[in-house]
């Protein structure tokens, strides 16, 4: 295997990306750092994947491979920043617009586990974003991207995910909106109804109901509604809110389980997943 030995052009390379916070850059990046025409970057990058110095993650995408690593070459940097850098890659390549005009964040199973909300990471990254972006693979990781009308985007907060790095990730009570709406993004209802039971003293009760009411899904007000009343939140008048919104309709509670299960005639749900079991879990 090539050494992993940088000329001068590369070390000043390198050593300007570590100064810019850049571990993860893309070629157009590379471009202003080098100052050399697009073919000639990727010749240069090439070069350094070539010794391990750089890691091609997808076209026109790379990050730096730590030196502490020795002959390793396929490296990937923090998975959320790589969400992040996918969707900024992705507003450019079709808007050539400024990185911070590329509205996205973080949620469904990936929030969960920024917000401590469940107890096994999970080798799907899932991104909320204004456009359509397709699904991509890279390294082993799967990222998911899942559309969000500019209307509904709302209830967002930046997390620290390095020292230097921040991401863009939706706050705990639209985390758990977007799992009652999405629950087959986050592990199905039930892994959301787990993550609202351990968070349930960190949760703002009128803020679930506010988010929900304004996103206006039927689907949601019922979960949401339903599982407040099963946990035993003490907000009796502000679960009524949610009352008031629902129709003749009955819904699924689990929209990825059998259609099977008695018909609860508060919420107009169809409970194929038992108030036992949504008990249970919280047990384990």
């Amino acid at each position: 295997m090539p050494l992993k030995t940088l000329g001068p052009k590369a070390a000043q390379f390198i050593a300007e990306l570590y100064e810019q916070s850049r571990p993860v850059f893309s070629l157009e990046e590379a471009r202003k750092v080098t100052g050399l025409h697009e073919k000639s970057a990727r010749n240069f990058l090439a070069g350094l994947v070539k010794r391990g110095v750089v890691t091609r993650l997808r076209p026109g995408l790379y990050n730096l491979v730590p030196f502490e690593l020795g002959h390793e070459n396929q490296y990937m940097n923090d998975p959320f920043i790589i969400a992040r850098e996918l969707v900024r890659l992705s507003y450019r390549v079709k808007f050539q617009k400024a990185y911070q005009q590329s509205p996205y964040y973080l949620s469904h199973a990936s929030a969960m586990q920024i917000h401590q909300m469940v107890t096994q990471p999970s080798l799907v990254i899932v991104t909320s974003t204004t456009r359509a972006i397709k699904n991509q693979d890279i390294l082993g990781m799967t990222f998911r991207f899942v559309h969000c009308k500019p209307k509904d985007f709302f209830g967002v907060e930046e997390s620290w995910v390095a020292k230097t790095e921040k991401i863009t990730v939706s706050d705990l009570e639209r985390t758990i909106i977007d799992g009652l709406k999405q629950p087959e993004y986050c592990g199905g209802l039930t892994e959301v109804a787990k993550g609202l039971w351990i968070k349930k003293d960190a949760v703002e009760v009128h803020k679930l109901i506010q988010y929900a009411l304004k996103l206006n899904i039927g689907a949601v007000i019922r979960r949401l509604g339903f599982l407040l009343e099963l946990y035993e939140f003490n907000a009796a008048p502000e679960i009524q809110r949610l009352r008031e919104h629902l129709t003749d309709t009955y819904m699924l509670l689990d929209p990825g389980a059998l259609r099977e299960g008695k018909f609860m005639a508060k919420w107009r749900l169809r409970l194929n997943v038992s108030s036992e079991e949504l008990l249970n879990a919280t047990r384990t």
